[in-house]
């Protein structure tokens, strides 16, 4: 089965053809990979028609378009599927596998995956975590109830729930929760805490003090903006193991120990209870690693 098309919706700009603007909006990939996708067929409307390169820029077209990746290299570990019937699919993803295309993936991702495996190109994921991190996912398989499902997540009806491995807080009062700013840092991909207004909130408990300075926290983001429970972690001075965005002092490379572990919603369709729990854990064979100072294999 192809990999799935990226969608663009086209931005104001001063070209003329679709094709100048996609070389100018997209500089880091070469202008004659741009015409041979055209060439293709790899360039289409939403209805998946392929547009010819002459095709008049107009402001809010959307746009689909194939990624391609020379040497895109494979990702050993697999994912678990939990639940599928003809709705909903809910996947354990593993560290280090991108739920959609982007940056070196196009085939090594978690949608690509699923929808060779389960041969259905209608799959769309109902939301997304980090590469880096582990755990539940949830797809619309079906474009008629699609919305339904996405609703739950826009209108904060999901109870979402994360574990994490991060050094000792031994003065902090748990339950905690940690309010504050978050907006783009440099650089781009990082977050950063800045003054005014919080549009974020994430609840903070803990589940298990280990020896060694290292505990296991149950995290809860009431609110889900990029990065959330990575940057409130660090700004309360117990970075997650293994984040190489936000690391503490001479933190020891390895997988990012912070687990998507529950979901918790009812059914918008029937009304019934829904939960569903990772089979994952996080690993305390990295974390033992860690405190001997090892790097933690590829």
């Amino acid at each position: 089965m192809p990999t799935p098309a990226s969608r663009l919706q086209l931005p104001p700009g001063p070209w003329g053809t679709l094709y100048e603007g996609l070389c100018a909006h997209f500089s880091q990939v070469d202008a004659q990979q741009w015409r041979s996708r055209f060439e293709r067929g790899r360039v289409q409307d939403a209805s998946g028609r392929p547009l010819p390169m002459d095709t008049p820029w107009r402001v809010g077209l959307e746009v689909r378009y194939f990624r391609e990746v020379a040497d895109e290299p494979p990702i050993v570990a697999v994912e678990t599927i939990l639940h599928a019937d003809a709705d909903l699919v809910v996947v354990d993803k593993p560290h280090g596998l991108p739920v959609m295309p982007a940056g070196r993936f196009v085939r090594e991702t978690l949608l690509a995956r699923l929808m060779a495996r389960l041969r259905n190109p209608a799959l769309v994921p109902l939301h997304r975590i980090d590469r880096a991190t582990a755990g539940l996912v949830l797809f619309s398989a079906n474009p008629a109830t699609r919305a339904a499902y996405q609703a739950l997540f826009r209108e904060g009806r999901i109870d979402k729930t994360y574990q994490a491995l991060a050094p000792a807080l031994p003065d902090l009062a748990f339950p905690h929760e940690h309010a504050s700013r978050l907006e783009p840092g440099e650089p781009f991909f990082r977050m950063r805490e800045v003054a005014g207004t919080p549009n974020s909130l994430s609840r903070i408990e803990c589940l298990e003090r280990w020896e060694g300075g290292v505990w296991r926290y149950c995290l809860s983001p009431v609110t889900g903006r990029k990065h959330q429970l990575r940057v409130h972690m660090a700004a309360l001075g117990a970075p997650i193991l293994g984040d190489d965005c936000y690391p503490a002092p001479g933190e020891v490379a390895g997988n990012l120990q912070l687990l998507a572990y529950q979901l918790r919603f009812d059914d918008p369709l029937d009304g019934r209870s829904r939960v569903f729990t990772s089979a994952l854990q996080l690993d305390r064979a990295s974390l033992r690693r860690s405190e001997q100072g090892l790097s933690t294999p590829e």
